[in-house]
């Protein structure tokens, strides 16, 4: 089922406000109804010492995947946090980008489980390198949060 044009909007409004997806260059390339696709150019800025995109900038995009996976499900009054995450890291960020992708596995009230996962791509090549699972929390956004 395709996602609904306002809860589209709404995610990608929520995501303009990401400073920190700004500031690494990332953007939204792809959303669906439990289902978001981040993806993240190569920047030497972002990597460690041995030239790979730095594990933390791996987990940032599959935790901001998979949180707006969740978002595209919940009311249009709730805002969307992390709970947990773990992440598996299957192989060196090394590439042209890397595509990160959450999708949710089960949605609750108030809480949904996801599954993040990312990829390098270099020319028309593309491998797993990070497996994500996560909990993203449904918050009422009369807390103050807002989406």
């Amino acid at each position: 089922m395709p996602i609904d044009p306002a809860a589209r909007e709404r995610c990608l409004a929520s995501f303009t406000r990401q400073q920190a997806m700004t500031t690494i260059g990332a953007s939204v390339t792809g959303m669906d109804n439990g289902q978001c696709e981040i993806t993240l150019p190569f920047k030497l800025e972002l990597t460690q010492q041995h030239g790979f995109i730095h594990a933390g900038f791996t987990a940032m995009i599959a935790d901001t995947a998979c949180g707006f996976a969740a978002l595209s499900l919940m009311p249009e009054d709730a805002a969307v946090l992390t709970t947990e995450f773990k992440i598996n890291l299957l192989a060196p960020a090394k590439g042209e980008r890397l595509i990160a992708t959450g999708r949710v596995v089960r949605p609750g009230k108030k809480l949904m489980v996801c599954l993040g996962e990312v990829f390098a791509e270099e020319g028309a090549e593309r491998r797993q390198i990070a497996l994500m699972t996560a909990s993203m929390m449904v918050v009422d956004t009369t807390t103050g949060l807002r989406d």
